[in-house]
C-alpha cells in the first residue's frame, strides 16, 4: 500500500510530501521547495529509496529545491508540472532572491504532464489532473487506492489558492476545483500546499469560496 508523510519546508511552511510503497520502499517526493537536509533526513529515517520528484507547479516555495535535489540523487527524473508553468520555473532564481530563499536553479522537467496522464510508483498508479487558476500549469496527483489527492495550492482547508499572480485566473481556479477535484469524491482527503488536510466533502459544505458547489 502507499504511505505518505508531509514535511513543512521553507519559510512559507510549504507541505512537501513523501509518498512510498510500504513493501518496496520506493518513494517519490512532491514539491521539494527547500530544506533538502530535512527532506533527506526523513527519507533516511523511513528507509526509503527516493526515485522520483513530482512538481505540482513552479512557484518558489514548491520548486526551488528541485534542481539541487535531483542532482544530489544522481539525476532522478523530475515529473511535472504542465508546460504552461515554464515561465515560473525560468523565474526561480529571481523569485528566490526576492523572497530571501537560498539560491535556486532553473530546471528542465524530465517529463511534462497533461490532464489525464498518470504517474507510477512501483506497482501503484496515480492520476494527474491539470488544474489551472493559481498558476496556468498547476497539476494535482490523485491516488484512488488510498483516496488521497496532493493538490498543491489549488485548494486549502477553508480557502482556495491565490489568483493575483501573473497568469492566475479566478474563474479557471473555481472550474478546476469543481470540475476536476470534486469528481474524486467527497470522502477523498486532500493534502494542500499549506496548512492542514481536509476532505473535498467538508470543503463543499463549509469552504467560503466553493461551499455549495
Amino acid at each position: 500500500m502507499l504511505q505518505y508523510q508531509t514535511i513543512p519546508v521553507t519559510p512559507f511552511q510549504q507541505n512537501c510530501s513523501l509518498i512510498w510503497d510500504d513493501q518496496t520502499r520506493q518513494a517519490a517526493v512532491v514539491d521539494p521547495g527547500g530544506d533538502l537536509d530535512l527532506i533527506l533526513g526523513a527519507v533516511k529515517a523511513l528507509g526509503l529509496q527516493l526515485e522520483q520528484i513530482w512538481i505540482t507547479h513552479g512557484h518558489v516555495d514548491h520548486a526551488s529545491g528541485t534542481a539541487d535535489l535531483a542532482e544530489q540523487l544522481g539525476g532522478v527524473p523530475i515529473i511535472g508540472p504542465h508546460p504552461a508553468d515554464q515561465f515560473w520555473i525560468d523565474g526561480l532564481p529571481a523569485a528566490a532572491a526576492a523572497y530571501g530563499f537560498p539560491p535556486a536553479r532553473v530546471f528542465k522537467p524530465t517529463r511534462w504532464l497533461a490532464d489525464g496522464d498518470t504517474v507510477t510508483l512501483g506497482a501503484h498508479t496515480l492520476q494527474v489532473r491539470h488544474c489551472p487558476g493559481h498558476t496556468p500549469g498547476h497539476v494535482v496527483f490523485y491516488s484512488p487506492e488510498i483516496q488521497r489527492a496532493f493538490v498543491g495550492d489549488v485548494l486549502f482547508a477553508g480557502s482556495i489558492g491565490r489568483t493575483d499572480f501573473p497568469q492566475g485566473n479566478h474563474e479557471d481556479l473555481i472550474a478546476s476545483i469543481t470540475g476536476r477535484l470534486w469528481p474524486m469524491g467527497n470522502d477523498t482527503v486532500f493534502i494542500p500546499g499549506h496548512g492542514p488536510e481536509s476532505t473535498f466533502g467538508r470543503e463543499r459544505q463549509s469552504n467560503p469560496y466553493v461551499g455549495g458547489t
